[in-house]
């Protein structure tokens, strides 16, 4: 038999608990290490197991659940030949339960409330690696129900292709289903099943007429290795006929992501590549096919060395707080009322890096929390200042992030910050996108709502964006609305844009609500959102955003005009 060498294949993690939070800390301690997979109640998490059960390597299971607790999820995976070859760890509070999960099979506990991070994650390991030894899984196993490889065997095979048989010169392909959870959710997990079962058959029928092999990777996720074909995009046509074919009342849509071989590149790294491509094309059912190309290698370069400068740029500040102004332009002339803080990363190799090259990577990866703080400390330490220096105080906003909410230390700190800089909690103001309130979590909701409580003004940014109706308004903790600046861009040419921004604002003042317009940048666009009654506005027309240094001449101006008026 041929000896593959070793290939580091993900190692999947189920996280059960019907309180997010428990979830999101539990998440955030174990992510960069593990591949997750999450479910609120014992029911959903049986059917989780199931669907993995070649790929799990540990249960995270809570006792304490709605629908189906603990207890009975341990009773079924005892019962079941396959699920018991995987340990569990209880999540508990209580500690006679901890003595009755571990007769029951339970490998080990983590108590609750969670500390000691490094505690946990040790277990975990250590949990892991004694179980190994014990759960063998057939190299030679399908997946039952499209009869394609595993994972396991489907990556051991590629890695021995990849070796000794270099001359095939096989490309990646990913493919899966979009929105697949809805598919199941209308349709039945039944006819869902059918789908994927299709899907199967016809990638065997492709493999039949070329070289390659493939698995069905998880839940909608196909991979396959194969050799070169001269059009993808046609490739990915004779899937989606066959799933047209199924049912042609139902629109289900494919998508398709694709790395083409590449001299040095083993199995697991090209489809790492095919995997972000097909990500990429989320959503996109116009343009389903993406082949990864040498922009996207050099972005993903990019975002790992900003990911490996991260901690370096905080510690060497390199990190620049610039400041938007918001003015009140209910009043003649316009007065200048707070400022946005925004960050810049003036990187010593790469230069000024504006926020929509880093921002987003490090929320994808679980970072923005550090760089919230230093924006944070930074904007505090900045009020302080100018007030010390000109005698004015200017409030500030600051962005929160979703992940930010779910620190049990965030209330603490943000009134130490306010104490430490002897600022009053209306001098920094909270933004919270509009996307992280409508995710609907109560947790969120209660933090949010207590910042409010102790002073902090709370502000929503970018209402409109595409997520929340207007009715949701009345049951939001917050004071501000940011006007996402798509409603304004085309006020002036658009009756129904202008219309649209006249009913936020008279809902807004119906719910005692201010609102920022974002994006303001020509006369007309003021004049219109003054008569409309919109009392704050941001954007180009005014300023863009400026350093601390800069920003001071429109905190003199301010103050010139105010000696000079009397107001």
């Amino acid at each position: 038999m041929i000896e593959s060498k070793q290939i580091q294949h993900p190692q999947y993690v189920l996280i059960v608990d019907d309180q997010e939070l428990n979830r999101d800390i539990l998440g955030v301690i174990l992510e960069d290490d593990y591949e997750l997979l999450y479910a609120e109640n014992g029911r959903e998490a049986l059917e989780v197991i199931r669907e993995h059960i070649d790929d799990l390597c540990i249960v995270l299971l809570d006792l304490m659940m709605p629908v189906m607790d603990g207890f009975q999820v341990l009773e079924a995976m005892v019962a079941d030949e396959e699920m018991r070859q995987i340990p569990v760890i209880v999540l508990t509070a209580d500690k006679t339960a901890e003595l009755r999960a571990l007769k029951m099979g339970a490998a080990d506990f983590i108590t609750k409330p969670f500390d000691m991070h490094e505690v946990i994650l040790a277990r975990v390991s250590r949990i892991i690696e004694l179980s190994e030894g014990r759960r063998l899984i057939s190299a030679a196993e399908h997946d039952k129900l499209t009869m394609l490889y595993n994972r396991n065997f489907f990556f051991e095979y590629a890695d021995r292709l990849y070796l000794y048989r270099p001359e095939l010169q096989l490309d990646a392909v990913v493919m899966n289903i979009q929105q697949f959870h809805s598919v199941n959710e209308l349709n039945g997990r039944e006819f869902g099943d059918d789908v994927l079962r299709v899907i199967g058959n016809e990638i065997r029928a492709f493999l039949a007429e070329t070289e390659g092999i493939a698995c069905r990777f998880e839940a909608d996720h196909f991979d396959i290795y194969c050799a070169r074909q001269d059009d993808y995009a046609a490739l990915l046509q004779r899937f989606q006929r066959k799933v047209d074919e199924l049912s042609p009342n139902v629109d289900i849509h494919l998508r398709m992501g694709v790395k083409l071989w590449q001299e040095g590149v083993g199995p697991v790294l090209l489809f790492d590549r095919a995997r972000t491509a097909c990500n990429m094309v989320r959503g996109d059912y116009q343009s389903p096919l993406l082949i990864y190309n040498e922009d996207m290698r050099m972005r993903d370069l990019l975002n790992q060395r900003l990911l490996n400068d991260l901690r370096t740029a905080v510690d060497e500040r390199q990190f620049v707080v610039y400041y938007q102004p918001k003015y009140n332009v209910q009043c003649n002339p316009p007065r200048l009322s707070s400022a946005e803080a925004l960050i810049r990363w003036k990187h010593p190799e790469l230069g000024m890096l504006p926020p929509g090259d880093f921002i987003p990577l490090f929320e994808g990866n679980g970072l923005i929390s550090i760089v919230d703080s230093y924006v944070w400390a930074e904007a505090a330490a900045q009020v302080a200042r100018w007030r010390e220096k000109l005698g004015f105080t200017l409030p500030v906003s600051v962005n929160l992030s979703r992940a930010d909410v779910f620190d049990q230390t965030l209330t603490g700190r943000l009134v130490k910050l306010m104490e430490d800089n002897s600022l009053r909690f209306g001098d920094i103001k909270l933004e919270v996108t509009e996307s992280a309130y409508t995710e609907n979590s109560r947790a969120l909701l209660d933090v949010i709502a207590r910042l409010r409580e102790i002073g902090f003004e709370i502000e929503m940014d970018d209402f409109g964006s595409g997520y929340s109706s207007l009715n949701m308004l009345s049951a939001m903790p917050i004071d501000v609305l940011k006007m996402d600046m798509k409603f304004v861009r085309n006020i002036e040419h658009n009756p129904t844009d202008l219309r649209l921004v006249s009913l936020i604002l008279d809902i807004a003042k119906y719910l005692r609500l201010h609102v920022v317009a974002e994006g303001v940048e020509t006369e007309g666009q003021l004049a219109l959102l003054r008569d409309a009654g919109c009392e704050l506005v941001q954007g180009y027309y005014f300023s863009r955003p400026l350093p601390p240094e800069e920003f001071e001449t429109l905190i003199l101006q301010e103050i010139k005009r105010e000696k000079e008026t009397g107001t």
